[in-house]
């Protein structure tokens, strides 16, 4: 009986451990941060040569560990030139684990930009809806399973998980960036009003999420009478995330020789994962130059230097496509003629 009892206790006890880690679970990132820009900072919403834009991303992360990690964002933002902004949409989804833990957000951005020849300085916020859930019947205890056969099929378990599994709640988040010649720095908060995100009855905080970026555009044809688009770039970026007791930093840089785009990026992982290398290129084709059409795509893969090693994950692996254009309607010139802006770094 005592024997029972302690089974018993110590199952409670493994269930408080998952909830726990669960409800402190950390937002994802993107290797490909240049290419889901809303995601990095609601401060580029707007941030772009068009009318209408459209950017998808899909991460594949560490394939042959057991559960799945899968995350995906997609936006779609409108250029309004009028006051240097605009308003977009923005849907992120997580699916991690085998217990189908999924995390959706859907948030409406608002960005607006001051500035001249010499500078632009945007303003962003973010606000919506989050919502977490997890599949109980797909967890499995230590009652479900036989010493000699394993899991026993269609067996329930004792354990007592609660009545909750799934949980709405509002969401805010806003940022900054500033562009000043070939230097542009950005920084953003993420649940700014820290909603509880708790299974359980006892109320857990979701940790604000912290991301600064810094790129430098550094033109290797500076005295050719070339255009931009068929110069070449040498671009070094930083970004910093913190979130919680986790934070990471992502260096590296690009080159950017007209339609393509090829980066070496290394990442730290702290507490969030292990460290990688990152190799990414980027495709723009031009559909139509003078109305900024274009549709870009994206491929990226992580390769961990930890514990945690290559041959331990296979890597992450990343998609991303975009696509960019002017409206037939439009005619309202861009409230800064002229002056750099931050699509000018990707």
């Amino acid at each position: 009986m005592r024997k029972m009892d302690s089974m018993k206790n110590y199952l409670l006890a493994a269930v408080m451990l998952l909830a726990s880690m669960i409800t402190r679970a950390q937002d994802h990132q993107y290797s490909q941060f240049f290419n889901s820009p809303v995601y990095l900072n609601p401060a580029l919403n707007g941030q772009f040569e068009g009318d209408l834009r459209i950017n998808m991303i899909y991460r594949n992360q560490w394939s042959s560990l057991p559960g799945t990690l899968r995350y995906m964002t997609a936006s779609i933002d409108y250029n309004v030139p009028q006051f240097g902004g605009g308003i977009g949409l923005m849907f992120t989804r997580a699916n991690e684990g085998t217990a189908y833990y999924l995390r959706n957000n859907l948030a409406g951005i608002y960005s607006y930009s001051v500035g001249g020849d010499n500078y632009v300085l945007s303003f962003g916020l973010q606000a919506g809806i989050g919502n977490r859930s997890i599949d109980r019947s797909k967890l499995v205890f230590g009652d479900q399973l036989d010493p000699r056969l394993g899991y026993i099929p269609g067996s329930t378990s004792a354990a007592d998980l609660g009545a909750l599994s799934n949980r709405y709640y509002f969401d805010s988040g806003a940022g900054i960036n500033l562009v000043a010649g070939n230097f542009m720095a950005g920084g953003a908060l993420q649940h700014i009003n820290r909603p509880n995100e708790s299974f359980s009855g006892s109320p857990q905080k979701m940790p604000m999420r912290a991301t600064g970026h810094l790129s430098y555009r550094m033109d290797l044809n500076p005295y050719d009478n070339m255009d931009d688009d068929e110069k070449s770039y040498f671009i070094p970026s930083v970004v910093y995330y913190k979130q919680g007791t986790s934070s990471s930093v992502s260096a590296g840089a690009q080159y950017k020789r007209r339609s393509v785009n090829a980066g070496l990026w290394y990442r730290s992982g702290g507490q969030a994962g292990p460290s990688s290398f990152v190799l990414s290129f980027i495709f723009d084709l031009p559909i139509n130059r003078e109305g900024h059409e274009k549709l870009r795509f994206g491929l990226s893969h992580d390769a961990p230097t930890s514990k945690l090693n290559y041959s331990n994950t296979s890597g992450s692996s990343e998609g991303s496509l975009g696509y960019e254009t002017t409206l037939p309607s439009r005619n309202t010139p861009s409230k800064f003629q002229g002056a750099k802006r931050c699509y000018d770094f990707y």
